[in-house]
Protein backbone atom coordinates (compact mmCIF):
# COMPACT_ATOMS: atom_id res chain seq x y z
CA UNK A 1 0.00 0.00 0.00
CA UNK A 2 1.23 3.68 -0.96
CA UNK A 3 2.10 5.49 1.98
CA UNK A 4 0.10 8.47 2.92
CA UNK A 5 1.01 12.15 3.99
CA UNK A 6 -0.81 14.98 5.53
CA UNK A 7 -1.11 17.16 3.50
CA UNK A 8 -3.61 19.95 5.24
CA UNK A 9 -5.79 21.10 8.29
CA UNK A 10 -7.67 23.52 9.56
CA UNK A 11 -9.90 24.41 11.97
CA UNK A 12 -14.11 23.35 11.35
CA UNK A 13 -16.40 24.65 13.46
CA UNK A 14 -19.39 21.93 13.13
CA UNK A 15 -23.26 21.74 14.60
CA UNK A 16 -21.48 18.89 17.08
CA UNK A 17 -18.55 21.27 18.27
CA UNK A 18 -15.20 22.60 16.76
CA UNK A 19 -12.36 20.49 15.62
CA UNK A 20 -9.88 20.08 13.05
CA UNK A 21 -10.10 18.98 9.72
CA UNK A 22 -6.64 16.89 8.53
CA UNK A 23 -6.28 15.54 4.89
CA UNK A 24 -4.48 12.65 4.01
CA UNK A 25 -3.26 11.27 0.67
CA UNK A 26 -0.63 9.77 -1.45
CA UNK A 27 -0.33 13.13 -3.82
CA UNK A 28 -1.24 16.65 -2.87
CA UNK A 29 -2.79 16.51 -6.25
CA UNK A 30 -5.61 13.70 -4.76
CA UNK A 31 -9.46 14.97 -4.94
CA UNK A 32 -10.59 12.19 -2.70
CA UNK A 33 -7.93 12.76 0.53
CA UNK A 34 -9.22 10.68 3.67
CA UNK A 35 -9.93 12.95 6.39
CA UNK A 36 -9.19 12.96 9.96
CA UNK A 37 -11.65 15.26 12.28
CA UNK A 38 -9.71 15.85 15.63
CA UNK A 39 -10.95 17.22 19.15
CA UNK A 40 -8.76 20.11 19.62
CA UNK A 41 -7.68 18.84 22.83
CA UNK A 42 -6.92 15.33 22.11
CA UNK A 43 -5.04 13.91 24.06
CA UNK A 44 -2.61 11.10 22.43
CA UNK A 45 -0.41 9.98 25.73
CA UNK A 46 -3.98 8.64 26.62
CA UNK A 47 -6.17 5.54 24.70
CA UNK A 48 -8.07 8.04 22.29
CA UNK A 49 -11.91 7.63 21.29
CA UNK A 50 -11.74 6.46 17.61
CA UNK A 51 -14.20 6.29 14.91
CA UNK A 52 -13.19 4.81 11.37
CA UNK A 53 -15.85 5.60 8.99
CA UNK A 54 -15.93 4.73 5.26
CA UNK A 55 -17.77 7.33 3.32
CA UNK A 56 -21.69 6.91 2.22
CA UNK A 57 -23.03 9.69 -0.16
CA UNK A 58 -26.26 8.13 0.36
CA UNK A 59 -26.55 8.05 4.09
CA UNK A 60 -23.86 10.75 5.18
CA UNK A 61 -25.09 13.37 3.50
CA UNK A 62 -28.46 12.14 2.02
CA UNK A 63 -29.63 10.77 5.54
CA UNK A 64 -30.59 7.79 2.81
CA UNK A 65 -32.39 5.10 5.38
CA UNK A 66 -31.46 2.40 3.48
CA UNK A 67 -28.59 1.76 6.16
CA UNK A 68 -27.43 3.46 9.06
CA UNK A 69 -24.38 5.20 8.20
CA UNK A 70 -25.27 9.00 8.34
CA UNK A 71 -26.84 8.15 11.90
CA UNK A 72 -23.60 6.25 13.07
CA UNK A 73 -21.83 9.46 11.51
CA UNK A 74 -23.64 12.18 13.84
CA UNK A 75 -23.39 9.97 16.93
CA UNK A 76 -19.66 9.25 16.50
CA UNK A 77 -19.12 12.94 16.21
CA UNK A 78 -21.41 13.71 19.30
CA UNK A 79 -19.27 10.98 21.16
CA UNK A 80 -16.08 12.09 19.89
CA UNK A 81 -16.95 15.99 20.63
CA UNK A 82 -17.51 14.51 24.59
CA UNK A 83 -14.69 12.31 24.73
CA UNK A 84 -11.94 14.29 22.60
CA UNK A 85 -11.46 11.97 20.27
CA UNK A 86 -11.45 11.76 16.34
CA UNK A 87 -13.13 10.31 13.07
CA UNK A 88 -11.43 8.98 10.43
CA UNK A 89 -13.05 9.28 7.33
CA UNK A 90 -12.56 6.85 4.70
CA UNK A 91 -12.94 7.54 0.82
CA UNK A 92 -14.26 3.95 0.64
CA UNK A 93 -17.53 4.36 -1.03
CA UNK A 94 -20.12 1.09 -0.77
CA UNK A 95 -17.63 -1.00 1.14
CA UNK A 96 -14.79 0.09 -1.64
CA UNK A 97 -16.72 -0.25 -4.99
CA UNK A 98 -17.63 3.06 -5.74
CA UNK A 99 -20.96 4.86 -5.24
CA UNK A 100 -21.53 3.68 -9.36
CA UNK A 101 -21.01 0.19 -8.29
CA UNK A 102 -23.13 1.19 -5.24
CA UNK A 103 -26.23 2.29 -7.08
CA UNK A 104 -26.20 -0.48 -9.46
CA UNK A 105 -26.07 -2.96 -6.34
CA UNK A 106 -28.82 -1.10 -5.01
CA UNK A 107 -30.77 -2.08 -8.14
CA UNK A 108 -29.67 -5.57 -7.44
CA UNK A 109 -31.37 -5.69 -3.77
CA UNK A 110 -34.82 -4.43 -5.24
CA UNK A 111 -34.37 -7.18 -7.19
CA UNK A 112 -34.02 -9.39 -3.89
CA UNK A 113 -30.36 -9.51 -3.00
CA UNK A 114 -28.93 -8.72 0.12
CA UNK A 115 -26.10 -6.41 0.33
CA UNK A 116 -23.52 -9.50 0.27
CA UNK A 117 -24.97 -11.25 -2.81
CA UNK A 118 -25.61 -8.07 -5.23
CA UNK A 119 -21.54 -7.18 -4.46
CA UNK A 120 -20.90 -10.43 -5.47
CA UNK A 121 -22.98 -10.50 -8.63
CA UNK A 122 -21.11 -7.60 -9.92
CA UNK A 123 -17.84 -9.13 -9.72
CA UNK A 124 -16.61 -7.42 -6.62
CA UNK A 125 -15.89 -8.89 -3.19
CA UNK A 126 -17.86 -8.73 -0.02
CA UNK A 127 -15.94 -6.25 1.07
CA UNK A 128 -13.50 -4.30 -0.33
CA UNK A 129 -12.37 -1.88 1.88
CA UNK A 130 -8.66 -1.68 2.98
CA UNK A 131 -8.43 -0.89 6.76
CA UNK A 132 -4.73 -0.10 7.10
CA UNK A 133 -5.32 3.32 5.64
CA UNK A 134 -6.93 3.69 8.97
CA UNK A 135 -3.30 2.86 10.85
CA UNK A 136 -1.34 4.47 8.66
CA UNK A 137 -3.28 7.95 9.56
CA UNK A 138 -3.48 6.86 13.47
CA UNK A 139 0.13 6.29 13.66
CA UNK A 140 0.69 9.38 11.22
CA UNK A 141 -0.91 11.34 14.24
CA UNK A 142 0.97 9.38 17.09
CA UNK A 143 -2.11 7.46 18.26
CA UNK A 144 -0.27 4.52 19.77
CA UNK A 145 -3.83 3.51 21.87
CA UNK A 146 -7.57 4.11 21.15
CA UNK A 147 -11.19 3.23 22.48
CA UNK A 148 -12.80 1.76 18.95
CA UNK A 149 -15.87 2.91 18.33
CA UNK A 150 -17.66 0.11 16.02
CA UNK A 151 -19.84 -2.98 15.74
CA UNK A 152 -17.54 -4.54 13.01
CA UNK A 153 -15.30 -7.27 13.25
CA UNK A 154 -13.37 -7.09 11.08
CA UNK A 155 -11.85 -2.93 12.15
CA UNK A 156 -11.23 -4.57 15.66
CA UNK A 157 -9.46 -7.38 14.06
CA UNK A 158 -7.64 -4.41 11.64
CA UNK A 159 -6.22 -2.57 14.87
CA UNK A 160 -5.37 -5.87 16.70
CA UNK A 161 -3.14 -6.98 13.96
CA UNK A 162 -1.30 -3.44 14.12
CA UNK A 163 0.52 -1.93 16.31
CA UNK A 164 -2.23 0.39 17.74
CA UNK A 165 -3.55 -1.01 21.24
CA UNK A 166 -6.92 -1.63 20.74
CA UNK A 167 -8.04 -0.99 25.29
CA UNK A 168 -11.69 -1.84 24.15
CA UNK A 169 -14.02 -1.33 21.97
CA UNK A 170 -17.60 1.08 22.22
CA UNK A 171 -20.62 -0.39 20.75
CA UNK A 172 -22.48 2.22 18.28
CA UNK A 173 -25.58 0.75 17.70
CA UNK A 174 -28.74 2.53 15.60
CA UNK A 175 -32.44 1.33 16.38
CA UNK A 176 -33.36 -0.31 12.69
CA UNK A 177 -36.01 1.15 10.78
CA UNK A 178 -38.21 -0.81 8.23
CA UNK A 179 -36.28 0.28 5.54
CA UNK A 180 -32.76 -1.04 6.72
CA UNK A 181 -33.94 -3.93 8.70
CA UNK A 182 -32.82 -6.50 6.17
CA UNK A 183 -29.53 -4.60 5.93
CA UNK A 184 -28.94 -4.37 9.54
CA UNK A 185 -29.63 -8.40 9.35
CA UNK A 186 -27.54 -8.85 6.87
CA UNK A 187 -24.46 -6.99 8.59
CA UNK A 188 -25.54 -8.81 11.68
CA UNK A 189 -26.08 -12.72 10.46
CA UNK A 190 -23.42 -12.93 7.47
CA UNK A 191 -20.86 -10.61 8.46
CA UNK A 192 -20.79 -10.96 11.74
CA UNK A 193 -21.49 -7.63 13.16
CA UNK A 194 -21.53 -7.31 17.05
CA UNK A 195 -25.51 -6.00 17.29
CA UNK A 196 -27.95 -6.96 19.59
CA UNK A 197 -30.97 -6.34 18.52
Amino acid sequence: MEKLQKFAEAKIPTDWGTFLMSAFAVSESELMPHILIKHPEIDINNPVTIRIHSECLTGDLFHSNKCDCGEQLSQSMKIIEKEKGALLYLRQEGRGIGIINKLKAYNKQEEGLDTIEANVVLGFGIDERKFEIAIQILKLENIKSIHLLTNNPEKIKAIEESDINLVKRIPLEIAPNDTNKGYLNTKKNSLGHLLEY
